[in-house]
């Protein structure tokens, strides 16, 4: 049975079982999880690595018909741990769930279609409190982005939100020529794992709408970038607003909205 690489599902079969072997080697454990979810696993190249973890349970959601098909035949042990589903839109109750001894946490990972990984990154930030751990391959521009620190142009939206609940490394570099078929750039693997917050000090929804609208003209101040949100006098009177958003921590977002929300 040959399953066929689909353009419009952004699938890039992974070749090289030495990579998939140092991907799945990432998953160290963090936050006592005993299931594993891998998105996207088309024809198993990772699977097969993630099934020789005595560790976890592993099950996987795939969205292509032809790799679901696939897989029940060739990897017999993951009967029953096939979702035949999109990871964006399923609901979060119907991923892996509470079994006797378990917390209810899983950890996500995969080689993620580009087309969609931020995607999958902020429906993973939904779950956080049930995801401790990440593992993903991405395009290398938005890996590097996600790792990203401030003071650079490479942080970003993502970066932030990513960082303020995960501790996000940049693990290595993926050549093209390991996929079928080849992308037209390079690839990243990224791990994160989840730190030990458990509320940011501000409201978060305020807190996303500052890191949106900062970066959303990141070329100027927040002073100027931050206008729609009618900022009060305090806040207008922060060094912060001086500054663009790329120049600004986690730390110094979650202050930021903090003096944002002085006068509601």
């Amino acid at each position: 049975m040959y399953v066929k690489p689909k353009k419009e599902l952004g699938q890039h079969f992974l070749k090289d079982l030495g990579i998939a072997q140092r991907i799945a080697e990432l998953l160290n454990g963090h936050g006592a999880y005993t299931q594993v979810l891998e998105i996207g696993p088309g024809t198993g190249v990772l699977t097969q690595f993630l099934l020789t973890n005595p560790s976890y349970e592993t099950y996987v959601i795939e969205i292509d018909r032809e790799s679901v098909d696939y897989l029940k035949v060739h990897f017999p042990a993951l009967d029953g741990r096939i979702l035949g589903a999109d990871f964006l839109n399923i609901r979060p109750d119907l991923l892996p769930n509470k079994v006797p001894g378990n917390t209810g946490s899983f950890a996500v990972i995969g080689n993620f279609p580009y087309n969609i990984s931020s995607q999958i990154l902020f429906k993973v930030l939904e779950m956080r409190d049930r995801v401790p751990e990440v593992v993903g391959m991405f395009q290398r521009e938005v890996a590097q982005r996600i790792a990203s620190g401030p003071g650079n142009k490479e942080y970003g939206i993502l970066s932030v939100f990513m960082q303020a609940w995960y501790d996000v490394k940049y693990e290595f570099t993926v050549d093209p020529e390991v996929f079928n078929p080849p992308p037209k750039v390079h690839s990243g693997v990224l791990s994160c794992r989840r730190n030990d917050k458990t509320e940011l000090g501000c409201d978060e929804r305020k807190f996303m709408q500052v890191v949106k609208h900062g970066f959303g003209q990141r070329r100027k101040t927040l002073r100027n970038a931050l206008k729609p949100l009618n900022p009060p006098e305090d806040a207008l009177a922060s060094p912060f607003m001086d500054k663009r958003a790329e120049q600004l921590s986690v730390a110094e977002f979650v202050e930021l909205t903090k003096i944002m929300m002085s006068a509601e």
